[in-house]
């Protein structure tokens, strides 16, 4: 037997995390179906997520070994780049970033 952590992002802020023994040579796919993720989420449609090993896409039929973390991950709604960019011009340029805070009498940029 192997055993396997299946994480899966549900929802914004809820993430599903199992942990499975499966007989050696089982697949994601295979993986998921053995897990309690359909029961706990019935409405989820778990294929049109994203399927990854440690972070790094892989394939449904793609073989687990011991050790492994399954994750399927939802798509991104923001690009977290453009996330950023909008939360530090709502803060404002003088109070958010590397040099918010100066000492009295410091130049800006120091």
């Amino acid at each position: 037997m192997i055993a396997v952590t299946l994480s899966c992002a549900v929802g914004a802020r809820e993430v599903y995390e199992e942990q499975l023994q499966l007989p050696p040579r089982t697949t994601l796919e295979a993986a998921v179906r053995r897990s309690g993720l359909e029961t706990a989420w019935p409405g989820l449609d778990w294929r049109s997520l994203t399927p990854g090993i440690w972070g790094r896409v892989a394939d449904w039929s793609q073989e687990l070994r011991d050790g492994d973390r399954l994750e399927l991950c939802r798509p991104l709604l923001v690009d977290p780049k453009v996330a950023r960019r909008e939360r530090f011009e709502q803060q404002g340029r003088g109070r958010a970033g590397l040099f918010a805070r100066r000492r009295p009498g410091g130049k800006a940029g120091y």
